[in-house]
């Protein structure tokens, strides 16, 4: 990946608070022309410094009524319990993220779910029936607030 300079910074920083800005609009709000922008925006995707435009959505709508934090440990660590337990994971839908970490669990999976009941059943049918999993702890999210924009870490200001 090559260097962002200024401009590239302020394109992501704009974008980040709202990714249905037409190029136009985008290219009036950096300071540049609409071909410049454009030709930007074309690199920054090729360079994979966009992994995708999401639409944020109220999780009630969808009918998610609890979220949790489901911490697992694994019996093992071997390098095929750790891939499997992650492939599993990731494929059930109500896991929204799943982060492998140090301490005494190995991962933190967020779930969504419409109920204590739908969260009981994910618990039991989802992670403990697993041979790799030894132990799971649940705790309910009271609230969640995802900030939606990441820092700028790159720049000294």
């Amino acid at each position: 990946m090559s260097t962002l300079d200024r401009t590239d910074h302020a394109i992501i920083a704009v974008l980040q608070q709202n990714a249905r800005l037409s190029n136009k609009e985008l290219a009036a709000r950096v300071g540049i022309a609409p071909s410049t922008c454009s030709e930007r925006m074309r690199r920054l995707e090729i360079e994979g410094v966009f992994n995708g435009f999401h639409a944020k959505v109220d999780p009630v709508a969808l009918g998610i009524g609890l979220q949790a934090m489901i911490a697992v440990r694994l019996r093992r660590h071997a390098a095929e319990e750790v891939d499997a337990f992650r492939q599993h994971a990731a494929s059930m839908p109500e896991v929204i993220s799943i982060s492998h970490v140090t301490g005494p669990n190995d991962f933190l999976a967020h779930v969504v779910v419409r109920d204590a009941d739908h969260l009981r059943d994910l618990a039991v049918s989802g992670f403990t029936t697993m041979r790799e999993v030894d132990h799971i702890e649940t705790a309910l999210i009271f609230e969640h607030i995802a900030k939606g924009t990441r820092p700028d870490l790159t720049r000294d200001e």
